[in-house]
């Protein structure tokens, strides 16, 4: 695998150009996440949602994590993270209730383990995934039952070595995808291609491919990152958000 981007602190308001797409990442873990954090507080709908956790593991990722996503929209936004409102469409996707004066922002996050990612475009429909590489996944059968024959066919040509990244690129790229048309999995995944070999550059074969472009990333070692974002190619940029810790290590 090779090494992760250029990560780097943002400036305390970073600006947002329409040819621009900001990535951040953070460790979800290095959140305070308890009733004496200090915290923004969410929203009624989001301390619902995290109540729904059955593990506390998971309930405080999820409370971190929009702790986090709070934070970043305050600062393009120039307000107070629980002043953020957000709606969502008919398959759950999270968007900004703009105010009139509001700059036209769109994100999109994604979590693996204790590592978030969260992808910040202007005015342009934006899907992000991120996925740890693991071992021992069952990448071989699940690609019979998943994978489109052009994705198959990719796959099988792959080096042993590299079939188990192959399969998390070919997951989180698929994932993008999806998660930047708001539709979840009412969109079958053998109804669209994506390249997987490690690598080489990320390529989607939709029927409206010509709407995206469509990037690859890493968002630390051991992991892979696809984003899918409306429109003309841009400029990446990759944030940190964490203070302290090591979120490249």
């Amino acid at each position: 695998m090779t090494a992760p981007g250029s990560w780097s602190f943002p400036p305390v308001m970073p600006a947002l150009r329409s040819d621009e797409v900001h990535v951040w990442r953070a460790r979800l873990d290095l959140v305070p996440t308890g009733p004496r954090s200090g915290q923004p507080e969410l929203s009624s709908d989001e301390i619902a949602r995290a109540s729904q956790f059955v593990l506390e593991r998971d309930r405080d990722r999820f409370v971190a994590g929009r702790t986090i996503l709070r934070e970043i929209l305050g600062r393009y936004l120039q307000r107070a993270p629980a002043k953020i409102d957000f709606t969502y469409n008919p398959h759950g996707k999270p968007q900004l209730r703009f105010k009139d004066s509001d700059p036209p922002i769109r994100f999109n996050l994604a979590h693996s383990d204790d590592l978030a990612v969260y992808a910040i475009s202007r005015d342009r429909e934006i899907g992000v995934d991120i996925e740890m590489v693991r071992d021992r996944v069952s990448s071989g059968e699940i690609a019979d039952h998943f994978f489109t024959q052009i994705e198959i066919s990719e796959f099988r040509a792959l080096t042993k070595d590299k079939q188990n990244e192959g399969f998390f690129l070919w997951w989180s790229r698929k994932e993008a995808y999806l998660k930047a048309l708001g539709a979840g999995l009412s969109i079958p995944l053998d109804s669209f291609d994506v390249s997987l070999t490690p690598g080489s550059p990320m390529v989607l074969r939709s029927s409206d491919s010509t709407r995206w472009t469509v990037r690859s990333f890493q968002p630390r070692i051991g992991y892979v990152g696809a984003l899918v974002v409306e429109g003309a190619p841009f400029e990446l940029k990759l944030w940190d958000y964490a203070a302290s810790g090591d979120v490249g290590s």
